[in-house]
């Protein structure tokens, strides 16, 4: 039974039709369409064969791309892909815990892509394109407890989220362009604009760790162009990026997909994470309102409320 389950960009963008020659491949955009990837809700059945769950306990998680997604009063996921909610539930809303899954997911994954570690990153530059978002902050949080030296590039509205969250350096992108930055970080990030990923890799040191982005045109270009063709266009412009990146760096372009290792990781946190969000309900009923919210882009995180 679905408690609380997020709105996040991907699923207006995927109501829209963004994503479709991929997700048809993998089943996922069947009509009706359920939107979705977040939950936290109560186990009502569990399968044959499965041991880490009974009827009764609170969980929470993702799952990934689906024609049957979370945007539901109830939803059949895989074990792997919830973990028990933190115990004390009292300081942690579930609200503000449904928002997190697949969004902490998608930013450990571009970490992992970039090549950052908690025992590599320690005391070194990390650059943050579009830190004020969701992407974002989670990411200056994480990598600030990892020891990391994070600058954070942000609107100005953004620039004390930043700061709170762990940077010791927020730019605003409006008033300081990318290309009179100090070239001087161990590692970049771009979940902001793919326009700026050739000059977020120049300011990469030659002994840099890498970079990873979530605004690639992977999906983009399998709309436009198809499987094939789109394809080929993919494998071109991420070879024409990776050559402009220090010799021995890591270049990578960061998809979502569960990882039970993640939301564990997430599970110990959630307090730290959940401590700053906020977050807007609605009911299920007025999921149109939901998407609204989202589309223009408004403030705080959105929830659907089955009840």
């Amino acid at each position: 039974m679905v408690r609380a389950t997020s709105v996040n960009p991907i699923d207006v963008r995927r109501r829209a039709g963004y994503g479709k020659k991929l997700f048809s491949l993998l089943g996922a955009a069947r009509l009706p369409l359920v939107l979705g990837n977040d939950f936290a809700g109560i186990v009502t059945t569990v399968g044959v064969g499965v041991s880490r769950f009974r009827e009764g306990d609170a969980v929470f998680g993702a799952m990934p791309p689906s024609s049957a997604g979370t945007h539901a009063s109830h939803v059949v996921v895989r074990a792997e892909h919830a973990v028990p909610q933190p115990g004390d539930m009292r300081t942690i809303p579930v609200n503000a815990l449904a928002t997190l899954p697949y969004n902490f997911t998608t930013v450990l994954r571009a970490l992992a892509d970039a090549g950052l570690r908690e025992e590599n990153v320690r005391g070194r530059d990390v650059l943050i394109h579009g830190a004020s978002g969701r992407l974002g902050l989670l990411a200056v949080r994480t990598l600030a407890s990892w020891g990391a030296y994070v600058t954070a590039i942000s609107s100005a509205a953004g620039a004390a989220a930043c700061r709170s969250a762990g940077a010791v350096c927020a730019i605003d992108r409006h008033e300081q362009p990318l290309r009179e930055i100090t070239r001087k970080f161990a590692a970049t990030l771009n979940f902001a604009n793919w326009d700026d990923e050739s000059a977020l890799l120049r300011l990469l040191t030659n002994d840099a760790i890498g970079h990873a982005t979530t605004v690639h045109p992977m999906l983009a270009n399998l709309d436009k162009h198809g499987l094939l063709h789109g394809g080929i266009n993919i494998m071109r412009e991420k070879r024409s990026m990776r050559a402009r990146a220090p010799k021995g760096a890591r270049y990578a372009w960061t998809v979502y997909a569960p990882d039970q290792q993640a939301l564990a990781y997430l599970s110990e946190r959630a307090a730290i994470y959940t401590a700053s969000a906020t977050c807007t309900g609605f009911l299920l009923t007025n999921a149109a309102l939901a998407h609204r919210h989202v589309e223009q882009r408004r403030p705080g995180c959105v929830v659907l409320l089955p009840t």
